[in-house]
């Protein structure tokens, strides 16, 4: 039986991914850059301070680093102050499992105080008991079962009884191998969706067809 359930925020519960694809497009533009290729690729390991230096150096951007880093920042902030939206069903299915008992709460590597603010303005932030983040908290991101280890402790309850819902496979091969029930969520920006099907114990190709999920959350 589920008891307890941690949900991953960006591409779980929100769609979106599409910022991140996207972000160094939309940062160009607004700069009055146009981009040549396909920065979501290339800056898919990242900092936003090597993606800064990439603008200066591939680009010719004459803004300092810390501004351009403040710049992609409050892009990014006003997204999810002002656009980003659940996935469709997610609302329903947070306030069924909350009907049935199951303690929730979300562990995200994206900012705490804006990952509140945007289930808030959603309307479910009161679904959950807590919002766990990795920066917040100072831990590795979900290569490591770290986030979602304390998001139990929170909870109360045991691995077996937890479900862990994700979008991305590194994510649910963290928790699925450190023994957690594994409930993969379809979202389009994840390429290696049979892997997630395999791995996961329960695959939900969009919270509107969580039958499964109901199935197993009651099992004894």
């Amino acid at each position: 039986m589920i008891r307890g359930a941690i949900f991953d925020l960006d591409g779980t519960l929100l769609d979106s991914m599409a910022i991140w694809s996207t972000l160094g497009e939309r940062y160009l533009r607004s700069i009055g850059y146009e981009p040549r290729e396909c920065l979501g690729e290339t800056f898919k390991t990242f900092s936003t301070e090597q993606a800064a230096r990439y603008y200066q150096e591939h680009y010719g951007v004459a803004l300092p680093i810390p501004r351009i880093v403040a710049g992609v920042n409050d892009m990014i902030r006003r997204f999810y102050q002002e656009e980003a939206q659940l996935k469709p069903g997610a609302e329903d299915f947070l306030r069924r499992l909350k009907n049935l008992g199951i303690r929730l709460c979300v562990a995200t590597a994206n900012d705490g105080a804006l990952a509140r603010e945007t289930l808030r303005r959603c309307g479910v932030l009161d679904c959950f008991s807590q919002v766990f983040s990795c920066a917040d908290l100072g831990v590795e991101g979900k290569g490591e079962p770290a986030i979602y280890r304390i998001a139990l402790a929170h909870l109360g309850t045991k691995k077996s009884e937890t479900a862990v819902f994700e979008d991305a496979l590194h994510a649910v091969r963290t928790a699925k191998a450190d023994g957690f029930v594994v409930a993969a969520v379809y979202d389009p920006y994840e390429p290696e969706q049979a892997a997630l099907c395999a791995l996961s114990d329960c695959y939900l190709t969009d919270y509107g067809h969580s039958e499964d999920f109901f199935a197993l959350a009651q099992q004894k």
